[in-house]
Parts: structure tokens; sequence; C-alpha cells
């Protein structure tokens, strides 16, 4: 039985996953962390990492940047593995969870659905073929995601730049600038509304057509049973960066 600590239990995400981890029978919900403790979980829950009693044998990490820090610091003391699916990291912070990951076995994806690393998969295999095309990310969460673009929009215009050839420019902002568009360059554009849970685009517009590639995620879930397949996976990994592409390996 791998005991696990969900770090942001009581956020949204947080409180999917302690909905979903009795399906897991490798799994046991031991304890949570979170700025306060709502008590309306029926594990306990902790706001000072000193105070945690029960040692997890892996974390899960559902909240913002700097939270992720706090708990990477305990993790670290203690040796616990760690499953990162939190979003908005600068580059630093990336390479400085990257160096950490020497320490301790760390996974880190922006994006727990399968669905969308295999789209990630797809649109590379793609803009290989239409080579020449404008590309465009269109991406869509509810309106309490604070950071633009997403992740996942990230790690699909990664994908594309790992296999050209010529390194394409990200544009985040287009208001600025009063010229037409470059070439080559993938343009990102964020929509944040209602509850939409996420929904995001590629789309190659050439001269006379356009192709286009669309994920949809109808509910949370998805997200939370990546998070604790990745949980299982990582339980017993050797210190290391890890992902979705490990795991389906």
């Amino acid at each position: 039985m791998i005991k696990v600590l969900i770090n942001g239990c009581n956020g949204r995400m947080g409180q999917v996953l302690v909905n979903e981890i009795d399906r897991f029978p490798e799994l046991l919900l031991s304890s949570g962390f979170d700025i306060s403790d709502e008590g309306k979980n029926t594990f306990p829950v902790y706001t000072n990492i000193y105070d945690i009693k029960e040692k997890p044998d892996v974390i899960i990490d559902f909240s913002i940047p700097a939270a992720t820090f706090n708990i990477l610091n305990y993790a670290v003391k203690e040796n616990i593995p760690v499953v990162i699916a939190t979003t908005g990291f600068t580059k630093e912070q990336l390479e400085e969870i990257k160096v950490t990951s020497t320490l301790i076995p760390i996974f880190q994806s922006s994006n727990m659905s399968f669905d969308i690393n295999l789209m990630k998969k797809i649109v590379a295999e793609v803009a290989l073929k239409l080579r020449g095309t404008d590309i465009e990310i269109v991406e869509t969460h509810h309106n309490r995601k604070v950071d633009a673009p997403s992740g996942t929009a990230i790690l699909l215009a990664d994908a594309i730049n790992e296999v050209m050839e010529e390194k394409l420019e990200y544009n985040f902002n287009r208001h600025d600038v009063h010229e037409k568009r470059n070439p080559k360059e993938i343009g990102f554009s964020s929509i944040r509304g209602g509850n939409i849970v996420g929904e995001h685009s590629v789309l190659f517009f050439g001269e006379h057509e356009t192709f286009e590639i669309k994920h949809t995620s109808y509910s949370r879930n998805v997200f939370a049973e990546g998070a604790l397949k990745a949980a299982i996976f990582i339980a017993n990994q050797k210190p290391g960066y890890y992902g979705m592409d490990d795991m389906v390996k």
C-alpha cells in the first residue's frame, strides 16, 4: 500500500483526488496539506509541514508554485517522491525543480490526461507534414485559472518545436506589436470564463485550408486519474526527472 499526501487537498483538484483515490487499491490517502484546515475531510490535514506525523510514500502536488516549493523542501528532507501537477512556473523555477530531481524522484506534467499526451505526439507529427503553415494555439479554461497561457498550451508548443529544424518563437501578446504575423512563430490565445475544465486547439493555417486538432476535457477526473497513476509509477523510482512519456512506456 502506497501512502499518499495531497498538497493542496482543499482545492478543486485536491478534492477530486480525494474522491478518486479509493478507486486505486494500491493507494492510501494518509494525509493532506493546505493553507488552512477547513474541517471537511476525514483524514488529517496539516497547515504546518513540521506537524506532519504520517510520513507518506509519495506526495501529489496540485497547488500553486509557491506551495509546490514549500512541499518540495519537505520532500527532500524526508526523501519522498513527488508528483507535480501544478502549472504556472517560471523558467527559473522549472530549472530548480529539475535540479531537485537529482535528489528525489520527481514526476512532472502540466497535463495529466493521457489523451493530451497523445495529442502532443500527433501535433508534432502534423507540424512536420505541414511545414510553412501558420501555427496558432487557442486554450480555454474556467475563470479561476491564474496562469495564461496554460501549461498544456506550452506543452503542445514545445512538442512542435522539438521536431522543427528551425525553431519557432512564441508570441504571447500581439496587442503592442503593430506588424504582420511573423511566419516563424507560434501564436497563443487564452480565453477565461465560466466553469470550462479545459479546451485546447492547435490550428495549422495554410494558404487555402486550415487543419485543426482539438481536445476538450469535460471532467477534472481525467487529471486526477493521471496523477494517481503517476503516484504509483514514481513511488519506487530512483531520483530523476520523469514525465508522462516515461509512464506511458
